[in-house]
């Protein structure tokens, strides 16, 4: 699936940027990436998916060339960007959210019908929590490196040698550094978002993807799965699989070369 359009969507404040690959507006899939990753890191997963004729990987804001986060940022912000993807397309099949973007997914699916939701290694509060402090004076001096290295080193617990070794690649770091513009007020407005009592409850299908190796994975999933409504569900471990067609047709977990997947350790 090697076409791609580029879809603009005004949103409150802001707009998005989503990446159609396959035809404009056919049975979808719509797929929402986590912090530190964007919808050209996606590109080659969008390309390997099978099953949905259009494709579409949403930029979320914060990350160029979609619009700014504004200064009224929080989770909800991203639900109703979600929101307003889903109403851009005629037949949204199923959505995909990885990390933030599967929580972004689980919160959506409790407003919205979705016939097919995939939440990939989501993650919630607390993530990142401790980390917060010395994120939110990276983000204040503007000081992107830095951000890069707390989010690095304390909430992905990279040992010191791995984060040199990143730095030491310009091109690699170059890219960790833009993705990390948004990372506090990300992080910020996951940990103050009101838990829910409930997720998804308007989802037909929920496919729980989560790793059983990954650290921290475990209570995470045990904690999703308190909030998760009765629906008929899979839950996959460890093998990145949801259920045919799902992300394992892609080459797993995008990120560029040298980039740490995201949320490692910090999932509570």
């Amino acid at each position: 699936m090697e076409q791609m359009i580029q879809k603009e969507i005004q949103v409150n404040g802001s707009w998005i940027q989503v990446d159609v690959y396959g035809a404009l507006d056919g049975p979808a899939i719509v797929v929402i990436p986590g912090v530190m990753a964007d919808a050209a890191a996606w590109g080659p997963v969008a390309q390997h998916l099978e099953g949905w004729p259009t494709i579409a990987v949403v930029n979320r804001r914060g990350r160029a060339p979609s619009g700014p986060l504004t200064s009224t940022y929080t989770l909800e912000t991203e639900i109703e960007d979600a929101t307003a993807v889903l109403r851009s397309f005629s037949h949204v099949q199923a959505v995909l959210g990885w990390s933030y973007g599967g929580l972004i997914a689980l919160h959506l699916a409790d407003r919205v019908p979705v016939a097919h939701l995939i939440a990939y290694e989501p993650i919630m509060a607390p993530f990142g929590a401790p980390a917060l402090p010395d994120l939110k004076a990276a983000d204040d001096a503007q000081d992107l490196d830095r951000v890069v290295e707390v989010a690095l080193r304390q909430v992905a617990a990279m040992p010191s040698e791995v984060v040199e070794a990143l730095r030491s690649d310009s091109g690699v770091w170059s890219g960790l550094r833009e993705l990390s513009a948004p990372l506090y007020q990300e992080t910020l407005a996951i940990n103050q978002a009101p838990l829910p009592t409930v997720l998804a409850r308007r989802a037909d299908r929920i496919d729980l993807v989560v790793g059983e190796r990954k650290p921290g994975s475990g209570a995470l999933r045990h904690d999703l799965r308190r909030h998760r409504p009765s629906r008929p569900s899979r839950h996959g471990a460890r093998t990145g699989r949801a259920g045919p067609p799902g992300p394992s047709r892609g080459p797993g977990p995008p990120r560029r070369a040298g980039e740490p997947a995201e949320g490692a350790p910090a999932d509570g």
